[in-house]
Parts: structure tokens; C-alpha cells; sequence
């Protein structure tokens, strides 16, 4: 098989008429064919021929042929190689051409054009030397149809002797030909070496301009692309349909809706709208640019629609997140009768992930399944995606676990679906398994596995893995090293993600994003303000992530002034339209700082229905403030948009308890167990060198259960003479020791009494809960830090608080 990779150098470069006329191959061109009566070309079976439209047809009419002695005559047997290449049986186009003893080159032009169509470019190469070899005279389109063979197959080395070949023949003259040589570097991603082809041309004719714009357009040099079709116009030709299909994408992906809509002006202009490929491009183009109404008007507007127009509005409404609409859309492309393709269903499962349509996304994977695509593996990939993000990992890991071939983009898939469910230790199991698979990790895969440990926040495992990145030289990615700085932020080395950040040269909006967000989640609103500035001076535009993080920022502050501000110029300024999310954050800044009349008025005048995080923000300020009567208003909207998330019940059990209403509690209580709602227990963890320890409030279970009891007894008694008082409010039925005992044993205070124990004296102790830190154990952590002389950081389920010297980095504003 090796001898076949390059077949054509062992090509001739003798040129044809300097060829030995010697050769034992006896030639037949036109001039030395032997007459064919004329009978022949008016026999029924000849016209049958020429009337054939189908392989079923062909081999009805070929006994005729064989019956009426005709099968010998060149005529026929030309015809039938010609056919039977036509409908892509090359065995039968064979079976006919070998045995004909005198071969005309004209048999050979069409075997070669049937190879190269219906087989592998390299049986195509291969075929092309017996020709020669043979000494058959090569015409230009035998070059054609080889140069397109090795575009498409990314062959370089036998595309330049196949256009070695072509000079060689004498046809650098012919402007196809030598089109089809720009076509094949420029799909080998030779772009350069297609220019310099196409500017020696001795022409330059519409194909050969458009082969050129759409080379460079497909290789990503899209400013380059449309300066190419401003040159073409300065040459007085016209930019055709093939040349605006080739350039929207360019314009596109710059994001130049003003070019975009000055073409689409041209494309009325030359009665181009009635082509349904042009019309396509122009919703792809609108899309990438932003420009969804428009793209949905023209959408509309189209008389003909096919499966590829579909797919484009889908994927564009999934895209900009309006998943619903895409649903929509796909919906109604089903009742249009309209067959579904393996990119329609990726598209929907696009808007089923986002949206967290479970139902749906079933639905799609059972109509994937009934088109035959359950072995397709983008879409296969696609399905893992789905269910991860609508929290069914199990089944992702299933349907992963069964693909008979698993890309570097199913692993990247997996990883990420383990790290967005919490599933961290899996994720590093897979990124280990992926790599003794030999398949490399790549951009994508970092940002996965750098994402699973932020969410992990062990500081062990952020430096380790900053080591591979950095060994992998992946940290050169704009998109890896931003994932860096949000995982340092999280890992509580909120110092270190600053000097990441500060070393960058370049600086992508996510960059900014994260490191505003790191800072907002620290309490460090007064550095987060600071950055957002910084941005805004560098003439940054920020997004609707970027105004999410700076006032989130700002409520975790107390910065109120600067928050409403914040949110107004979003939309004043920057044009941009608040989500469900930033009306969370306002409610959120305005609830935790006391003005709940304020934030209930906001909620109030919403222009759209709130959601269950505005009023859960809502709820928890009224927990912190104690106020009973919009937490009611609020718990009732809550339990209607979502009745069984047991947080809220649990929230709205604890506002009751603040304020000794104990019947309320009894109440909640009793709605909880006969829903079956049970309340997420609360845990921390500590991590020591390579292991993580957890604590449950109260437990045991631990083989240093006694020694943790024992120093915590201690140190309990430590910070009491330091002025420490128990927080025992939430208590009720229980004698006062007891109720110290209780919050004694919290779940921090047991994670910080092992970290302490098992940590040289100064060592910063780490501790991650998964609810919000309650008071009592927020204010003896402060007393802790005094009397240990320790830093200690702890991230709650909402931000981090750096407790030194007696003082938390939040205030007490959390």
C-alpha cells in the first residue's frame, strides 16, 4: 500500500510528443479510428443509450446491445465505460474497458474521470500513470479532476506533481485549469501558494476570482477575503451569486453589518433574492452578526425554505439563547414536512441543554435514534452535552461510555459534563483516561479540567494542573489562561489570579469577566469597580456577563450608589437589555442592604414576569433582616414558580425561627415532610495535602473524631475568653448548654479544628461549605483567626470570607 501514497512521482516528465513513436501500444486518436458505419450510430440501442437515466436502466438495454453484435463496437464500449462510471459502478466500468484489446484515449479520459469521481484520489493517481505509461496523451481535464481529488483530500505533495504535470503538458495557458490549481492549495490551506498561482493566471476570469476569495475566506482571512472582491469590481467584473455566497461568511464572521447590509442591497439590486442559497448565506451572515430580527424577517420572507435555512435559524436563536424560540422553530419545521438532519437535532439539543429541557431533549434522542444517527458522533456528542446540562450525568456517561469512536471532542464533552454536574473527581479520571488513550488534550480540554477544579477550589490541584498547561504550552491561549485566572479566584488565591491576569498581553471580554468576578466574590467590590474602569478606559466594551459580575460585586460590598448605577447605564449607554439574572442582582443589592420596600417596589415595576432567583434574592434579604412580611410575599410567588426546591422552604423556616415564630416553623416543617421534601445537609471540607477531609455538624465518623472533639472542646473555651458568645437563635426546646453544644459542633468549626491540628502554626487554612455560612460559625472563625493567629478562608455556597486578625474581608456584610 505504501507505493500507492505517491503514485505520481514516478511519473514521466518526458513530455507527450517527444515520446518514442516506437511504443508498443498501438495509438487511436480521431484521425486513425476505423470507420464506424452509420448504422451503427442510428441503431435503437445507441439512442437507448443516450436516453439512459439510471444503472437499472443501463443493464435492461445491454443484452440489446450484446444481442445486436454491437458490443465491439468503440462506440458502445466508450459508452458503457462512460455510464457505468456515471452511476458509480467503476467494477462494471472495468470489467468493459480491460478486455477491449485497441483502447482509444477516449476510454482512458473517461476511466480516469470515473476513478477520480468514484473511488480514492489515489486509485485516481494510480490510474493516471498506467495511462501514461501506456502512452495515452493526457487532455487538461484529466489534471482537473486530480487536482480536485487532492484539494479535498489535503494531499499537498501529490497536488504539486499533479500541477508539475499540468506545465509539464503545456496547459499553464488554460485559465480552468490553472483555477483548479488556486482550488487545490487554497483547500490544502496553502493559501499563499494559491495566490501567487492565481496573480500569474493570464486571465483572471469571474471563477478564478471567486476560487481566490472563497480560499481565503475558508482559511480564515476573511478582512482578506473582501478586500480581494473590492479588486475584483476595480477589474469591472461583477460579483456573481457564487462570489456573495463565498464572502458573507467573511463578513460574518468580522461581524461588518454594515458591509453585510450594503451586499444584501446589491443582492436586490441584481434579482439575486430569488436564490434560496444566496438568501441562506444572508441569514448566516445577519446571525453572525448579531442581527437575529433581521435574519428572522428575510427568514420569513423566503418563498422556498430547505433543511439548511432551517438549520441556520435554530442554531441562531439557540445561539443568542433564546432557546425557546429555537424549540419553536424546530417544532414548526417538523409540522412543515421538512425531514430534520443530523445538524437540525445538534441545534436543538443546543437550545434543549441551555434551557434544561429534559423532555424535549429525550425527544430529540429518540427521533435521532428513528433516523438512523445513533452512531453519528458529533451528534452523539451533542446528546452527552444535553443531558449533562440538564443534570442527568448518568446517562451522558452511558451514552459515552457505548461510542464505538470516541473523538478528542467526546472526551472534551465528558470532562466538561463531570465538571459542570461537581463531579470532579470523575473528570480527572477521564482527563487521566483520555491521555493513556494517546489522544492529546487541547484548548478545550484545559478549560474543562481547569473548570472542575474551580469547582472543587482546591489550591493543590490549581498549581498542578497551572503545571501541565504551562508544560502542555497551552498556556499561550487566551481562552486557558482566562480559565486560570477564574480558577485562581476560586480557589481563594484571589493575589495570584491578579498577577495572571496582569501578565496577559492579550485580554478577551471573559478575561475581564472573570477577573471582575473573582474580586466581586472576594468582597473586594472597591477592585472590582477599580477594573471595571480600567476597562472602560482601555475602550473595552463590556457585556451582559461583565454588568453581572459588577453588581453582583457591588451587592456583595455594600456598594449600592455604585450598583444602581451600574445597572442603569447598561441599558442607557451600552444598549444592552437586562436578563432574569441582573434583575436577581438588583433585587439582591438592594434586599441585603435593608431597603426591601425598595427592592419589593422594583420587583414590581419588572417589564417582564420575575423569576425564581429574583424572588429568592428577595427571600433571602428578608432572612437576613428578619422581615416577615415580604418574605411571606415572597416564599408564596417561590412555592408556585417552584414548589419543590426545599431551600426556600428551609429559608423561610429559618426567617420564621429568627423571629421565635415557632407554630410558622412547625408549619413549614410539616409541608416539607408531606411533600417529601428533605433539607440538603450542610457539610465543609478541608483539604491537607493531597486528601479532603468532610465534616457533617455533629458527626463522628471520623478515625480522629475524639482528637477534633477534644481541641474544638478547647478552643471553644480559647475564644469564649477572647469575648466569643454563642449565636443560639435559630434554637428553641433545648437547655442553654445544649444549645451551645449544637452550634459547637458545626460542621466549619469541626473542618477548621482538623485543619488546625493537622498544619504547621501560620499555615492559611482552606475550608469550602455548600450553604451559606451561618452566623455563629462566622463569628467565632473571626475569633479563631485572633487567638491562632491564623488566616483562614472559607467559600460558602454564594463568596469567599478571609477571616485575619479577628476581621472577615466581608464586614460582616454577607
Amino acid at each position: 500500500m505504501s507505493s500507492q501514497l505517491l503514485p505520481v512521482a514516478s511519473l514521466s516528465t518526458t513530455p507527450r510528443s517527444s515520446l518514442s513513436p516506437s511504443s508498443s501500444r498501438i495509438q487511436h486518436t480521431l484521425a486513425q479510428r476505423t470507420h464506424i458505419p452509420a448504422h451503427v450510430y442510428k441503431h435503437p440501442a445507441a439512442i437507448l443509450l443516450e436516453l439512459c437515466t439510471s444503472m437499472e436502466e443501463l443493464h435492461q438495454i445491454i443484452p440489446l446491445i450484446i444481442k445486436n453484435g454491437l458490443y465491439e463496437e468503440h462506440l458502445f464500449q466508450t459508452k458503457l465505460v462512460s455510464l457505468f462510471c456515471k452511476y458509480g459502478s467503476l467494477t462494471e466500468a472495468t470489467r468493459v474497458f480491460e478486455p477491449i484489446e485497441n483502447k482509444n484515449d477516449a476510454l482512458y479520459h473517461t476511466m480516469l474521470k470515473g476513478y477520480a469521481q468514484n473511488s480514492s484520489i489515489f486509485d485516481g493517481l494510480s490510474f493516471y500513470c498506467r495511462m501514461i505509461e501506456d502512452g495515452v496523451q493526457p487532455v487538461v481535464y484529466n489534471f482537473t479532476y486530480l487536482l480536485k481529488g487532492c484539494g479535498e483530500n489535503c494531499l499537498v505533495k501529490n497536488g504539486k506533481q499533479v500541477h508539475a504535470q499540468l506545465i509539464l503538458n503545456g496547459h499553464e495557458g488554460d485559465v480552468y485549469a490553472m483555477t483548479c490549481v488556486v482550488n487545490m492549495y487554497a483547500k490544502c490551506r496553502l493559501i499563499d501558494d494559491a495566490h501567487k498561482v492565481f496573480v500569474r493566471l493570464p486571465e483572471r476570469d469571474l471563477v478564478s476570482w471567486n476560487t481566490i476569495i472563497a480560499g481565503y475566506a475558508q482559511n480564515g482571512f476573511a478582512g482578506r477575503a473582501i478586500e480581494l472582491v473590492s479588486q475584483m469590481q476595480d477589474e469591472q467584473l461583477k460579483p456573481d451569486p457564487i462570489t456573495i455566497i463565498s464572502v458573507l461568511p467573511a463578513v460574518g464572521n468580522l461581524g461588518y453589518s454594515t458591509i453585510g447590509k450594503s451586499i444584501h442591497g446589491y443582492i436586490f439590486r441584481s434579482g439575486y433574492e430569488r436564490l434560496s442559497n444566496v438568501l441562506t448565506a444572508l441569514l448566516d451572515m445577519y446571525l453572525k452578526c448579531g442581527s437575529l430580527s433581521i435574519a428572522r424577517v428575510i427568514f420569513n420572507k423566503m418563498s422556498v425554505r430547505n433543511v439548511v435555512s432551517w438549520n441556520i435559524m435554530i442554531d441562531g436563536y439557540a445561539e443568542s439563547g433564546d432557546s425557546m424560540e429555537s424549540l419553536i422553530l424546530f417544532q414548526k419545521m417538523l409540522d412543515d414536512g421538512i425531514k430534520p438532519t443530523g445538524v437540525t437535532i445538534m441545534a436543538a439539543l443546543h437550545a434543549c441543554a441551555d434551557s434544561g429541557d429534559l423532555s424535549r431533549g429525550q425527544f430529540l434522542h429518540r427521533l435521532a435514534n428513528e433516523l438512523g444517527l445513533q452512531n453519528d458522533i458529533p451528534l452523539t456528542n451533542s446528546l452527552i452535552s444535553m443531558y449533562s446540562k440538564c443534570k442527568q450525568i448518568e446517562i451522558a456517561g452511558k451514552l459515552f461510555k457505548n461510542m464505538k469512536e470516541k473523538t478528542r471532542v467526546s472526551w472534551n464533552t465528558m470532562i466538561l459534563g463531570y465538571a459542570q454536574n461537581g463531579r470532579v473527581i470523575e473528570a480527572l479520571n477521564h482527563f487521566r483516561d483520555m491521555k493513556l488513550e494517546n489522544i492529546e488534550p487541547d484548548s478545550f480540554t484545559m478549560v474543562s479540567i481547569i473548570s472542575a477544579i474551580s469547582e472543587s477550589s482546591i489550591l493543590l490541584q490549581a498549581k498542578w494542573i497551572h503545571g501541565i498547561v504551562t508544560r502542555s504550552f497551552l498556556d499561550r491561549n487566551v481562552f486557558v489562561k482566562t480559565a486560570l485566572v477564574d480558577m485562581y479566584a476560586k480557589c481563594g488565591a484571589i493575589t495570584i489570579a491578579r498577577k495572571l491576569f496582569d501578565l496577559m498581553d492579550e485580554k478577551h471580554i471573559t478575561t475581564w469577566n472573570a477577573m471582575i468576578d473573582g474580586y466581586g466574590t472576594h468582597g473586594c467590590g472597591k477592585e472590582a469597580i477599580e477594573l471595571f474602569n480600567k476597562m472602560e478606559n482601555e475602550n473595552i466594551k463590556p457585556n451582559n456577563i461583565t454588568f453581572l459580575c459588577i453588581i453582583s460585586a457591588c451587592s456583595h460590598s455594600g456598594f449600592i450608589k455604585e450598583g444602581v448605577r451600574y445597572f442603569s447605564i447598561m441599558k442607557e449607554k451600552y444598549a444592552i437589555d437586562p436578563t432574569m439574572d441582573h434583575y436577581g442582582a438588583m433585587v439582591d443589592l438592594l434586599g441585603r442592604s435593608g431597603r426591601l420596600q425598595e427592592a419589593w417596589d422594583f420587583i414590581l415595576k419588572m417589564p417582564v414576569e420575575p423569576g425564581v432567583n429574583v424572588f429568592g434574592a428577595m427571600l433571602g434579604a428578608c432572612r437576613i433582616h428578619k422581615n416577615v412580611k415580604f418574605g411571606e410575599m415572597a416564599a408564596e410567588r417561590l412555592f408556585k414558580l417552584n414548589p419543590n426546591d426545599g431551600g426556600y422552604y428551609v429559608l423561610l423556616a429559618n426567617l420564621y425561627a429568627s423571629v421565635s415564630m415557632w407554630d410558622k416553623v412547625n408549619e413549614i416543617r410539616t409541608k416539607m415532610e408531606r411533600k417529601g421534601i428533605v433539607k440538603t445537609p450542610g457539610f465543609s471540607s478541608v483539604d491537607l495535602g493531597n486528601e479532603v477531609h468532610s465534616f457533617y455538624s455533629g458527626s463522628s465518623w471520623h478515625s480522629d473524631s475524639k482528637k477534633i472533639y477534644d481541641f474544638l472542646e478547647t478552643l471553644i473555651e480559647k475564644i469564649k475568653g477572647a469575648g466569643y458568645v454563642a449565636d443560639v437563635d435559630l434554637m428553641r426546646d433545648v437547655e442553654d448548654d445544649v444549645e451551645e453544644h449544637m452550634v459547637s459542633v458545626h460542621s466549619e468549626k469541626l473542618a477548621i479544628a482538623y485543619g488546625l491540628l493537622n498544619t504547621r502554626p501560620g499555615k492559611t487554612i482552606h475550608i469550602r461549605k455548600n450553604l451559606r455560612v451561618c452566623g455563629d460559625c462566622h463569628n467565632a472563625t473571626k475569633f479563631i483567626s485572633l487567638v491562632e493567629k491564623r488566616e483562614i478562608i472559607v467559600r460558602d455556597l454564594h463568596r469567599f470570607h478571609h477571616f485575619k486578625d479577628g476581621i472577615c474581608s466581608c464586614g460582616d456584610y454577607w
